[in-house]
């Protein structure tokens, strides 16, 4: 094998040229029928600085600029091996932290971003960060790095997917109250260990023995958006209709779940932010023995895919609109216009529409030129 740096190798078997990327991040053993060059060479000091976080955080955005590379459609003729494969992923991630400075942090978020041609949606406020941002695998590794070199977000747990080059229209970096808009800044309490007064973490596993331990007496609460629970679900769960996350706490102070407050409940949501804000709230309300699915439905479908206790199809925000764990997902939903099975989520009435609804790929038709 070829070692280019500390991370990146090419090794060929069968015909097949892989690419080799040792590092903590779960993106390893990419391979395309042909040759894939890896990360070309990066200078020791550029490497270095666009991997660690300056201190003081004030310091940040004008270091990112200059430490980063700047992004490239191709490599420069100095680059050994200039035949490239797109490998575009996309990175989804929170951490709940104070920040004392949101604005510092989203100005070093956004120069990162920036410098190294990544798009996505950013939000930075008092309670932490929560992003979703794609690009080219190199690009992608790099901005991680530079994120965790932020002691408040060394430990971020960072979900990888395949993406597609054209995932996102523009990056966004904002600061808001809230990084999860459930409409309540000031409930929530956070310190150095995350949300306090959060439901228990689950893991898969942990789930399950739950289930096997407690049965029917277990309820899943999906802590999602209605357009979402509508394509996929945990069986049997309870899906709250509900059009954005500000319409949750209404809901739950109405009385319209009072008969769980004495069940063990466990909440679920894409990547699992909604339900670390969710859970805490619920429990202010009275509910007594509330969990949440740790990693989110990210982690479970990676662990038992389809052939667990997950159904059908997960939305991501993103312009995929929608992924599945396997070549065997169940099909929840129907189109609105025609009835046809689908888990196609598209913009409604028509493509350039503000709303979304299922549609079948036929009465969704074309998107925009």
């Amino acid at each position: 094998m070829l070692q280019f740096g500390n991370s990146v190798g090419v090794s060929e078997s069968g015909g097949v040229v892989r690419l080799e990327l040792e590092s903590s991040d779960s993106v390893v053993n990419s391979s395309v029928g042909g040759r894939t060059i890896g990360d070309g060479v990066v200078s020791a000091e550029n490497e270095q600085a666009a991997t660690a976080a300056p201190e003081p955080i004030t310091a940040m955005a004008a270091s990112a600029r200059k430490a980063t590379r700047p992004h490239r459609d191709r490599y420069s003729p100095r680059d050994p091996y200039p035949c490239i494969v797109s490998t575009p992923k996309i990175v989804l991630f929170y951490v709940f932290t104070p920040l004392p400075d949101p604005d510092a942090i989203r100005l070093w978020q956004e120069a990162i971003c920036e410098s190294l041609g990544l798009r996505g949606r950013i939000i930075v406020s008092r309670h932490g960060i929560n992003g979703t941002v794609g690009g080219e695998l190199a690009d992608v590794k790099r901005y991680v790095r530079a994120t965790r070199g932020y002691r408040a977000f060394g430990d971020a747990d960072i979900k990888w997917a395949e993406g597609t080059g054209d995932d996102f229209p523009r990056l966004s970096v904002r600061v808001r109250p809230e990084i999860v808009t459930f409409g309540a800044p000031d409930e929530l309490q956070v310190d150095d260990s995350g949300v306090v007064g959060g439901g228990r973490h689950l893991d898969p596993h942990e789930l399950h023995r739950l289930i096997d331990e407690r049965g029917d007496d277990v309820v899943f609460f999906d802590g999602r958006n209605r357009i979402e629970s509508q394509i996929g679900r945990f069986a049997g769960a309870i899906t709250p209709d509900v059009e954005t996350t500000r319409d949750f706490v209404p809901l739950i102070e109405s009385g319209a779940f009072d008969h769980l407050k004495d069940r063990p409940v466990v909440t679920y949501c894409t990547g699992g932010v909604r339900c670390e804000v969710l859970t805490a709230l619920m429990r202010n309300r009275g509910f007594g023995e509330v969990y949440q699915l740790d990693g989110g439905i990210v982690r479970y479908g990676e662990q038992f895919g389809d052939d667990g206790l997950w159904e059908g199809s997960l939305y991501v925000f993103d312009k995929r609109m929608s992924v599945d764990f396997s070549d065997h997902p169940a099909v929840l939903a129907t189109c609105v216009e025609c009835g046809t099975p689908t888990s196609n989520v598209a913009n409604h009435p028509d493509r350039l529409g503000r709303d979304l609804a299922v549609l079948c790929t036929e009465c969704a038709g074309p998107g925009p030129s």
